[in-house]
């Protein structure tokens, strides 16, 4: 029954819960970390912001951050080169290079992978991260929409292979984000302007995770890092069976913690199961938010608040992690799939 009084809107309904349990805030990840899902906007132009990011990571235990900005030639060497000035940093932060994909067509393969081979002789340790405009909105050269698993791309990941280069990619929203909005939508409190996907210019999600799917498969020796858990942290089940079917396939955590902390005994087997699969990272960068990881990771606690009211409107919980599975989805991972990492100096 409705109460009596008038009803607050869903924006200002926020329960103060009346729950008491043990709280354990954990301000610092028990290992070092690597923040492979990293943009530090504003941070990488001088090597004075540079240092303030040290600080910040530094009150985190974040060791070492992959800048997954999508930057190619000269701006990534600019990057690099402002890294490499910064005695402290430069041993912290590594670059990801990016992939030009509009235009695909006659010649371009050949011109990509030039490219790529520059961006790594430059410094890059890797590819992305790609955006989820592709396989969306990025039209080739004769003007239809360029599928992520469209065979004119296979140099490309066939180069990455060769190199050794672990390719980042964001395919996507959310599923809800495709679905209309109304009282049954989860993410509606998400779903502001601008934020939904529309049916009739975009390919919808199954479309785009079987085109995806495929690109995987297709490349079995590429090593690709699917962003945000594939968007399948809401199903681990699917994600699962993906992970079993793909050896080559990998995830990352970032901007998913809501998915995860609200299933502890699901995430936690999962994590366990896949522990060697599973990359650290956090996408947007406010160093605030980070002990929110480290907190469902690394603790038991019960019904804590999420860092952000439109992305979820419910509570968190943690996983208990055991230490050899925190060291991994830390930074053992990380270090396995991307070899031009710096390798010393890590808890073994």
């Amino acid at each position: 029954m409705a109460p009596e009084e008038a009803a607050p809107s869903i924006l200002d309904y926020r329960p103060r819960s009346t729950l008491v349990a043990p709280t354990h805030l954990v301000k610092k990840a028990r290992y070092p970390a690597i923040d492979f899902h990293g943009h530090p906007q504003g941070m990488l132009g001088s090597v004075e912001s540079l240092a303030r990011l040290g600080a910040d990571l530094d009150a985190l235990n974040v060791r070492m951050m992959i800048v997954a900005n999508n930057v190619s030639g000269d701006a990534l060497k600019r990057t690099v080169a402002t890294i490499n000035a910064s005695p402290a940093m430069k041993d912290r932060v590594r670059v990801l290079t990016g992939i030009n994909f509009q235009n695909v067509g006659p010649g371009w393969a050949e011109r990509a992978v030039a490219q790529l081979e520059a961006d790594v002789a430059a410094g890059a340790v890797g590819i992305g991260e790609i955006p989820k405009d592709f396989g969306q909105t990025i039209r080739k050269a004769n003007g239809s929409r360029l599928a992520l698993d469209d065979p004119e791309l296979d140099p490309i990941w066939q180069a990455a292979a060769r190199l050794k280069l672990p390719v980042f990619i964001h395919t996507g929203d959310p599923q809800e984000f495709y679905k209309p909005v109304d009282n049954n939508n989860e993410r509606w409190l998400e779903l502001f302007p601008g934020r939904r996907v529309s049916p009739d210019r975009h390919p919808n999600f199954d479309e785009l995770m079987k085109e995806r799917d495929n690109l995987f498969r297709r490349n079995p020796k590429t090593t690709f890092v699917a962003a945000h858990m594939g968007w399948h942290a809401n199903d681990l089940g699917r994600l699962g069976k993906m992970l079993t079917e793909m050896p080559n396939v990998y995830v990352d955590v970032g901007a998913v913690l809501y998915d995860i902390g609200r299933q502890p005994r699901g995430s936690h087997d999962f994590f366990v199961k896949f522990q060697d699969r599973i990359l650290f990272g956090k996408d947007a960068y406010q160093p605030e938010e980070y002990p929110y990881y480290w907190r469902v990771f690394e603790t038991n606690d019960d019904y804590f608040d999420y860092y952000r009211g439109y992305h979820a409107f419910w509570k968190l919980y943690g996983i208990g992690l055991p230490d050899d599975v925190l060291k991994k989805v830390y930074y053992e991972n990380a270090l396995k799939i991307t070899p031009r990492l710096p390798q010393t100096g890590w808890p073994r």
